[in-house]
């Protein structure tokens, strides 16, 4: 039988798993992504509370990160469009400078 604590484990790793990224990575794609995967951590920890409490919360909430981070992600990515054509790179590490 899956618990609640099943869920919450997989979210707190996944999430972690994300936060690594973000910290540890330099290509700006790799860091939305993992952007990407602690939204989507907190989607399930959400749904799991939700199917725990039996109430719709937790769905609304889900559904409202959803939205966030689909805007995110096409805002995020015309950025990085814009700044492969005027830099040649999407490395962090060479962006650091906004000026040319």
């Amino acid at each position: 039988m899956i618990t609640l604590d099943h869920y919450l484990y997989l979210s707190a790793i996944l999430f972690f798993i994300g936060v690594f990224g973000v910290l540890f990575r330099r290509n700006l794609i790799v860091i939305l992504m993992s952007i990407e995967l602690m939204l989507n951590a907190v989607n399930l920890s959400f749904i799991a509370f939700s199917r725990y409490t039996a109430s719709m919360d937790g769905h609304v909430f889900a559904f409202f990160v959803m939205a966030v981070a689909a805007a995110e992600a096409g805002i995020g990515l015309a950025i990085l469009v814009m700044l492969f054509r005027n830099r040649r790179t999407v490395q962090a590490d060479d962006l650091t400078l906004m000026r040319d």
